[in-house]
């Protein structure tokens, strides 16, 4: 039996998988896309049923991919999707997230998010999510890539404080956000959504990593995404075209780290002792 995904709540009081599903790099070959489309299905049925995607993935592919995963399961699904910042003035906006709707197959998305900061001026995009939201075209929206500056800004704007989440990069080698960032979301009840948690592969091969893990017949990708699950408020969201590693990605949730354990991976990914500029990739 797996322990059950845990949730996060949203400030709206709605709760959402603390575990959910990537698609940044799908829908970019013909060739790769029953497996992407695969992939996601097995996600839902093992209930990682948030996923996350952007009209800027795949030029708009990976929207397409997620809309054919969701072709008979749209009311299982929190799904989410991303405006590029030249897309979001007034009109621009509207025109964007009518066209991600387009491509996903539906009627509404339950978060959308401003993917990161450009040139239009905040509350002109924040009018425009609140447009799409009384329009039920969104139920929600957020931010991405957003420091504690950005979000401070962000809540000065009117309406600026309905922002529902904030996506940005988080894992173990990249705890910058625990100084500051992270408490402060915390604080407001905002959901922090962790892309890259594993560093796009990389963290796999670190040895203390793998020591840790093998201590729990873990794969390294497990332990990397227990390390997040552990935290407040914070949603994962790893991206696999493999059905074997999504089914390790949904099993990361049984594991029950032991706080010596946690030391040694403080040690060896220590957390932040001062601001550090936020990180992106």
């Amino acid at each position: 039996m797996h322990d059950p995904i845990p949730t996060v709540t949203l400030p709206s009081g709605l709760e959402i998988p603390a575990l959910g599903l990537g698609t940044w790099n799908m829908g970019e070959a013909a060739g790769r896309a029953h497996a992407e489309i695969d992939s996601l299905r097995l996600g839902l049925d093992l209930g990682m049923t948030l996923i996350d995607t952007a009209e800027m993935y795949g030029d708009g592919g990976a929207e397409r991919i997620v809309g054919k995963a969701l072709e008979d399961r749209r009311d299982e699904v929190f799904l989410v999707s991303k405006v590029y910042p030249s897309n979001a003035s007034f009109e621009k906006a509207i025109a964007a997230c009518n066209n991600s709707l387009a491509r996903l197959n539906t009627d509404r998305l339950d978060l959308y998010l401003l993917h990161w900061r450009g040139d239009t001026p905040l509350a002109e995009t924040v009018a425009a999510f609140e447009h799409l939201k009384k329009a039920g075209k969104i139920g929600a929206w957020g931010v991405s890539n957003f420091d504690v500056e950005d979000m401070e800004e962000l809540f000065a704007v009117p309406d600026g404080a309905n922002c529902a989440a904030n996506q940005v990069l988080y894992n173990l080698s990249r705890r910058g956000i625990e100084f500051d960032l992270l408490p402060w979301c915390q604080q407001r009840g905002i959901p922090i959504m962790a892309y890259s948690p594993i560093e796009q592969g990389r963290l796999v091969h670190h040895p203390d990593l793998i020591h840790v893990a093998k201590a729990y017949q873990a794969t390294p990708a497990q332990v990397a995404l227990a390390f997040l699950l552990e935290r407040d408020g914070v949603v994962p969201i790893p991206k696999s075209s493999n059905l074997r590693r999504v089914r390790e990605n949904r099993d990361a949730v049984d594991l029950d780290i032991s706080d010596a354990d946690w030391e040694v991976l403080d040690t060896a990914f220590p957390p932040p002792q001062s601001k550090t500029a936020l990180e992106m990739l």
